[in-house]
Protein backbone atom coordinates (compact mmCIF):
# COMPACT_ATOMS: atom_id res chain seq x y z
CA UNK A 1 0.00 0.00 0.00
CA UNK A 2 1.25 3.45 -0.89
CA UNK A 3 1.89 5.31 2.38
CA UNK A 4 1.67 8.70 0.68
CA UNK A 5 -1.75 7.88 -0.73
CA UNK A 6 -3.00 6.87 2.69
CA UNK A 7 -1.61 10.04 4.27
CA UNK A 8 -3.29 12.17 1.59
CA UNK A 9 -6.59 10.36 2.13
CA UNK A 10 -6.29 10.82 5.89
CA UNK A 11 -5.48 14.52 5.52
CA UNK A 12 -8.37 15.03 3.11
CA UNK A 13 -10.75 13.27 5.53
CA UNK A 14 -9.66 15.51 8.38
CA UNK A 15 -9.91 18.65 6.25
CA UNK A 16 -13.49 17.80 5.28
CA UNK A 17 -14.70 17.33 8.88
CA UNK A 18 -16.79 19.90 10.69
CA UNK A 19 -15.47 21.47 13.89
CA UNK A 20 -17.88 19.31 15.87
CA UNK A 21 -16.65 16.14 14.18
CA UNK A 22 -13.04 17.09 14.88
CA UNK A 23 -13.90 17.75 18.52
CA UNK A 24 -15.55 14.33 18.76
CA UNK A 25 -12.49 12.74 17.19
CA UNK A 26 -10.28 14.33 19.85
CA UNK A 27 -12.54 13.27 22.71
CA UNK A 28 -12.81 9.72 21.33
CA UNK A 29 -9.03 9.57 21.15
CA UNK A 30 -8.75 10.92 24.70
CA UNK A 31 -11.06 8.22 26.03
CA UNK A 32 -9.29 5.56 23.97
CA UNK A 33 -5.84 6.58 25.21
CA UNK A 34 -7.00 6.63 28.84
CA UNK A 35 -8.32 3.09 28.33
CA UNK A 36 -5.01 2.05 26.77
CA UNK A 37 -3.20 3.51 29.80
CA UNK A 38 -5.35 1.39 32.08
CA UNK A 39 -4.64 -1.75 30.04
CA UNK A 40 -0.91 -0.97 30.00
CA UNK A 41 -0.99 -0.50 33.79
CA UNK A 42 -2.53 -3.97 34.18
CA UNK A 43 0.27 -5.43 32.04
CA UNK A 44 2.91 -3.36 33.88
CA UNK A 45 3.98 -1.99 30.48
CA UNK A 46 5.20 1.33 31.81
CA UNK A 47 6.44 2.58 28.44
CA UNK A 48 2.99 2.16 26.87
CA UNK A 49 1.35 3.50 30.05
CA UNK A 50 3.37 6.71 29.99
CA UNK A 51 2.98 7.13 26.22
CA UNK A 52 -0.81 6.84 26.51
CA UNK A 53 -0.89 9.36 29.36
CA UNK A 54 1.39 11.75 27.47
CA UNK A 55 -1.00 11.61 24.52
CA UNK A 56 -3.96 12.25 26.85
CA UNK A 57 -2.19 15.29 28.25
CA UNK A 58 -1.37 16.53 24.75
CA UNK A 59 -5.02 16.26 23.74
CA UNK A 60 -6.26 18.04 26.87
CA UNK A 61 -3.70 20.81 26.36
CA UNK A 62 -4.78 21.20 22.73
CA UNK A 63 -8.45 21.38 23.75
CA UNK A 64 -7.55 24.06 26.29
CA UNK A 65 -5.47 26.07 23.80
CA UNK A 66 -8.24 26.06 21.21
CA UNK A 67 -11.01 27.26 23.52
CA UNK A 68 -12.84 30.33 22.26
CA UNK A 69 -12.46 32.48 25.36
CA UNK A 70 -15.26 34.87 24.42
CA UNK A 71 -17.85 32.39 25.72
CA UNK A 72 -18.47 32.10 29.49
CA UNK A 73 -18.41 28.30 29.39
CA UNK A 74 -14.81 28.46 28.20
CA UNK A 75 -13.68 29.54 31.66
CA UNK A 76 -15.32 26.46 33.19
CA UNK A 77 -13.89 24.18 30.52
CA UNK A 78 -10.42 25.67 31.03
CA UNK A 79 -10.63 24.88 34.75
CA UNK A 80 -11.75 21.36 33.96
CA UNK A 81 -8.88 20.90 31.50
CA UNK A 82 -6.43 22.18 34.14
CA UNK A 83 -7.83 19.61 36.55
CA UNK A 84 -7.48 16.82 33.97
CA UNK A 85 -3.90 17.84 33.22
CA UNK A 86 -3.03 17.86 36.92
CA UNK A 87 -4.66 14.49 37.54
CA UNK A 88 -3.07 12.90 34.47
CA UNK A 89 0.31 14.06 35.78
CA UNK A 90 -0.45 12.47 39.16
CA UNK A 91 -1.44 9.23 37.44
CA UNK A 92 1.76 9.16 35.41
CA UNK A 93 4.17 10.09 38.18
CA UNK A 94 2.61 7.83 40.80
CA UNK A 95 1.47 5.10 38.42
CA UNK A 96 -1.79 5.52 40.26
CA UNK A 97 -4.50 3.43 38.67
CA UNK A 98 -7.13 4.51 41.23
CA UNK A 99 -6.90 8.13 40.07
CA UNK A 100 -7.01 7.00 36.44
CA UNK A 101 -10.12 4.91 37.06
CA UNK A 102 -11.77 7.89 38.75
CA UNK A 103 -10.79 10.20 35.87
CA UNK A 104 -11.87 8.01 32.95
CA UNK A 105 -15.64 8.24 33.60
CA UNK A 106 -15.31 12.03 33.75
CA UNK A 107 -13.64 12.03 30.33
CA UNK A 108 -16.37 9.78 28.96
CA UNK A 109 -19.11 12.00 30.44
CA UNK A 110 -17.56 15.13 28.94
CA UNK A 111 -17.22 13.44 25.55
CA UNK A 112 -20.85 12.28 25.70
CA UNK A 113 -22.01 15.78 26.63
CA UNK A 114 -20.20 17.25 23.62
CA UNK A 115 -21.58 14.48 21.41
CA UNK A 116 -25.14 15.29 22.53
CA UNK A 117 -24.51 19.00 21.93
CA UNK A 118 -23.10 18.26 18.47
CA UNK A 119 -26.08 16.08 17.62
CA UNK A 120 -28.51 18.72 18.88
CA UNK A 121 -26.70 21.46 16.95
CA UNK A 122 -26.68 19.51 13.71
CA UNK A 123 -30.41 18.76 14.07
CA UNK A 124 -31.15 22.45 14.59
CA UNK A 125 -29.23 23.34 11.43
CA UNK A 126 -31.36 20.92 9.41
CA UNK A 127 -34.62 22.28 10.80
Amino acid sequence: MDARGYQQYKQQSINSMTQGELLMLLYDELVKRSTLASIAWEKKDWTAFEAALDRCTDIVNYLDETLDRKYPISRDLARMYDYFTYELGRVKIGRNKNVLERLRPMLVDLRDAFRAAEKSGSQEKRA
